[in-house]
């Protein structure tokens, strides 16, 4: 984790740290707006590479101060928005043949339903190799998604897939249906 450089205010002359004012202002507009969007508060933290647990760690202390986090959690209405847009992708990027056919291949699996996902997770925790694939290729239209917005800035695409898929397996080898989010809603984190 980066150490932030510490800058002197006008009124006193003091070092303050720039994480902190960061964190002071969201908690500012969080109180005043009774919640906060996630990426919003990844945002503001730039320079940092938040890990999913660190993530939570940080959701966690703005719960904890009454500020709800918008844009994560098992009741997403954004996601459930989303899903149906994840079925026909090859529509929304110019693509050639390898991509359009591993499109085609991704969007023939079903997508899960949050039980189906508790019930891999399940298996993977008893050490069922297969319910890892079949958790990981039911999200692959997922990756896709996330890796749609990053497309023309400068990495192929395929690429950017290829990435999002190495996060994709992390984010099944470390899910925790426990905490009662969508697994969607952890592999972003992973995915980005």
């Amino acid at each position: 984790m980066p150490t932030a450089t510490l800058t002197p205010t006008r009124a006193t002359g003091a070092a303050v740290d720039p994480l902190v004012v960061a964190a002071e202002g969201l908690i500012v507009r969080g109180k005043e707006h009774g919640e906060l969007p996630a990426d919003d508060i990844v945002g503001a933290f730039p320079d940092m590479e938040l890990e999913p647990d660190a993530l939570e760690r940080l959701f966690d202390a703005f719960r904890q101060l009454g500020i709800a986090i918008a844009g994560e959690g098992v009741e997403n209405a954004d996601e459930e928005e989303d899903t149906p847009a994840l079925v026909d992708v090859s529509t929304a990027v110019s693509l050639d043949d390898p991509v359009r056919m591993y499109l085609r291949e991704i969007g023939e699996v079903a997508l899960l339903t949050k039980e189906q996902e508790v019930l891999y997770a399940q298996r993977i925790e008893a050490g069922d190799d297969d319910a890892k694939h079949l958790l990981a290729a039911a999200n692959l239209r997922l990756v896709v998604s996330i890796a749609k917005k990053y497309f023309g800035r400068g990495m192929p695409f395929l690429d950017l897939i290829q990435e999002g898929n190495l996060g994709l397996l992390r984010a099944v080898d470390k899910f925790d249906y426990h905490r009662g989010y969508k697994f969607s809603t952890y592999a972003t984190w992973w995915i980005r």
